[in-house]
C-alpha cells in the first residue's frame, strides 16, 4: 500500500535529487547556471539603482525630508550587510540551491511589500526583507561561480557577471523614470515580481544542489554583535546633522547610540578574531591581496554609492529634469560598464589586474571632480560627459578587483571570502550615501549662511538687481508694485538657496572623488601570480 504524501514531504522530494534537468558534469552546465545567477544579480541590484529616480516623488509622496528618506536606501544596503556573510554559514548548512531559492522568495515577496507601503515606515520596513532577499542573492551567485568555474575562465565568468550589474545599472534608472512619470512609484518595486517568480522557475530545473561537507557552528554572538553595530552606527552618523536634532553630536540619545554601536563593534571583532567558526571570518583579511582588495572596496563604494543616491535629487532638483530625463542619463553607464566588464575579467586573466584597476579608479577620480564644477546652468552634454568616464571606471576596476581579491583564497573559502566582499561593499554604500546625506547637509547650510552675510540690501548692486526683477514683473507679469517689490526679494532669496543646494552637491562629489582617489593607493601594494611566476624563474635561472 503506497504511503500518502504530506505537504511537507512534497516539499522536501521537490529539492532532492535529481534537482537539475542538466547534470553538473555536462559541458554547458556551468554556462546555464552562470545565466540563472545574472538573472538573480539583475534583480537584486536593479532594485538598488531603480529607486533612486523615485526618491523626489516619494518624499513628496510621504511628506517627508532627504534625512528620512535615505534610509529607504540605507535600510536595504544594512540589511544586505547583515545577511552577506550568514547566507553563506546557511548555505553549507542547508544547501546553495535551497538557500538561492529563499533568497528569491524573500526578495520578490519585499517587492510586493514595497508596493503596498502606505507610510515611509512601512516601506523602509519592506526595504528591509528586500534587503534580506539580496544580501542571500549576491554572495551565493559569486560563490557559486567561483566554485563552478575553474581559475582560467573565472575572470570572464565574472565580468558576465558583471554584465547583470551593469545592465541594472544602465537600465534601473530609466525604467524607474518612465514608470515614475507614467504611472506611479509603487510600480518601480512590483517589476521586480515577474522577474523574481522566473529567477525561481530557472532556479528549480537548472541549479544543482551543493552543501558543503563540513557542518560549523552558529556564531551567535558574531551575528548579534554586527546586527547591533550596523544600523546603529549608521543612524548615529545620519542622524547627527538631522533637522529633526536640534541638539546635533551632542543630543543625549546621539552618544548613548554611539557608545552602544562602539561596544558591539568591539565584541565582533573580538568574536570572530577568537570563535573557531566565525560568521564573518575576519582572519581572512590578513591575506595580503583580499585585505588590501578590502580596503580598496570601501572607498569604491563610498563613491559609487553616495553619487548614484546624490545625481538624481540634482537632476530633479535642482534642474527640473523629469523622473525619466534623470534616470536616462545612466543609460550609458551600465551598457559602458558591461561592455568593458569582460574586457578587464580578460586583461586580468592575461596580463596583470593592476592595469585596470589603476586607471579606472583614476577614471572614476576624475569623473567625480568633473561633477563637482555642476552649476544650475549645467548643459547635458558636460553631465554626461562625467557619466561616460564613470562607466568606464567602474567597468576596468570591478571585475579586475574581484579577480585580484580571490586569487589566493582557498576554494573551501570561497564562500566566506565572498560573503566578506559583498558585505564589505554594501557597507560602504551605506556609509557612502549617510555620509554624503549628511556632508549635504551641513555644507548646503554654510553655503546658505555664506552667501546670506554677503548679501548687503544697500549695496548698489542688489538695489539694481531688485529694481530690474521688480520692472519685469510690473511690465512683463502685470504685477502690481508691492507684489512686484516681494516678487524681487524671494526671487533673490530662491536664487540663493538652489545655489547653495548645489554647492552642497558640489561639495559632496568633490569628496567622493578625493574618496576614490586614496581607495587606489593600496594598489601598489598588490601582488598578482604573474610576479610570483616571474620570481621563481628568475630565481631557478640565477641557480
Amino acid at each position: 500500500m503506497e504511503r500518502r504524501r504530506t505537504p511537507s514531504h512534497r516539499i522536501r522530494m521537490f529539492f532532492r535529487k535529481p534537482d537539475s534537468i542538466i547534470h553538473p558534469r555536462h559541458k554547458s552546465y556551468k554556462w546555464f547556471l552562470l545565466a540563472n545567477i545574472m538573472l538573480g544579480t539583475f534583480m537584486a541590484v536593479l532594485d538598488a539603482t531603480v529607486v533612486n529616480t523615485g526618491l523626489p516623488k516619494i518624499m513628496a509622496s510621504f511628506g517627508v525630508g532627504l534625512d528620512k528618506i535615505e534610509w529607504v536606501i540605507t535600510a536595504y544596503m544594512l540589511a544586505m550587510a547583515v545577511m552577506l556573510p550568514t547566507s553563506g554559514w546557511l548555505a553549507d548548512r542547508f544547501g546553495y540551491k535551497r538557500m538561492y531559492f529563499l533568497g528569491l522568495l524573500l526578495f520578490t515577496s519585499g517587492s510586493l511589500l514595497c508596493g503596498l507601503s502606505q507610510d515611509e515606515n512601512m516601506l523602509i520596513i519592506s526595504r528591509v526583507i528586500q534587503g534580506l532577499g539580496a544580501g542571500t542573492l549576491q554572495p551565493l551567485g559569486m560563490a557559486i561561480i567561483t566554485r563552478e568555474f575553474p581559475v582560467k575562465q573565472r575572470g570572464l565568468a565574472l565580468g558576465f557577471w558583471g554584465i547583470a550589474a551593469a545592465a541594472s545599472v544602465s537600465f534601473g534608472p530609466t525604467i524607474g523614470g518612465f514608470i515614475i512619470d507614467n504611472f506611479s512609484w509603487q510600480l518601480i518595486f512590483d517589476i521586480n515580481i515577474p522577474i523574481g517568480i522566473l529567477a525561481m522557475f530557472f532556479t528549480i530545473i537548472i541549479q544543482a544542489e551543493y552543501k558543503h561537507p563540513i557542518r560549523r557552528k552558529f556564531d551567535l554572538i558574531g551575528f548579534i554583535s554586527v546586527t547591533i553595530f550596523l544600523p546603529l552606527s549608521l543612524y548615529t552618523l545620519s542622524e547627527g546633522n538631522a533637522a529633526t536634532n536640534a541638539a546635533g553630536w551632542h543630543a543625549p540619545y546621539i552618544l548613548l547610540f554611539a557608545a552602544i554601536s562602539a561596544i558591539a563593534l568591539a565584541v565582533f571583532v573580538t568574536t570572530e578574531l577568537t570563535a573557531e567558526d566565525p560568521i564573518i571570518d575576519l582572519r581572512l583579511l590578513g591575506n595580503h591581496n583580499f585585505g588590501l582588495a578590502t580596503i580598496i572596496m570601501i572607498f569604491f563604494s563610498i563613491g559609487m554609492f553616495g553619487s548614484t543616491f546624490l545625481l538624481p535629487i540634482y537632476l530633479q532638483n535642482s534642474m527640473g529634469y523629469t523622473a525619466l530625463q534623470a534616470g536616462s542619463v545612466f543609460l550609458p553607464v551600465g551598457i559602458i560598464q558591461g561592455v568593458l566588464a569582460p574586457v578587464s575579467g580578460r586583461i586580468s586573466d592575461k596580463l596583470n589586474p593592476k592595469v585596470p584597476m589603476t586607471i579606472g579608479i583614476l577614471l572614476m577620480a576624475f569623473s567625480f571632480y568633473l561633477n563637482s564644477k555642476l552649476s544650475f546652468l549645467s548643459e547635458m552634454k558636460a553631465i554626461m560627459v562625467s557619466l561616460y568616464v564613470r562607466g568606464v571606471g567602474m567597468g576596468l576596476t570591478f571585475t579586475a578587483l574581484s579577480t585580484i581579491a580571490l586569487i589566493e583564497i582557498p576554494r573551501e573559502k570561497m564562500a566566506q571570502a565572498a560573503g566578506i566582499s559583498n558585505s564589505i561593499r554594501q557597507l560602504g554604500g551605506s556609509l557612502g550615501v549617510a555620509l554624503l546625506a549628511t556632508l549635504l547637509t551641513t555644507r548646503v547650510n554654510y553655503h546658505a549662511q555664506q552667501y546670506g552675510m554677503a548679501l548687503n540690501a544697500r549695496s548698489e548692486i542688489y538695489q539694481q538687481t531688485t529694481t530690474n526683477i521688480r520692472y519685469y514683473a510690473q511690465h512683463e507679469a502685470g504685477a502690481s508694485p508691492g507684489d512686484a517689490a516681494k516678487y524681487s526679494q524671494t526671487a533673490i532669496l530662491s536664487n540663493i538657496s538652489k545655489q547653495a543646494y548645489i554647492e552642497g552637491i558640489n561639495d559632496d562629489f568633490l569628496l567622493a572623488g578625493v574618496i576614490t582617489l586614496l581607495g587606489g593607493i593600496p594598489i601598489i601594494f598588490m601582488r598578482t601570480k604573474k610576479t610570483k611566476t616571474v620570481k621563481i624563474k628568475v630565481h631557478e635561472q640565477t641557480e
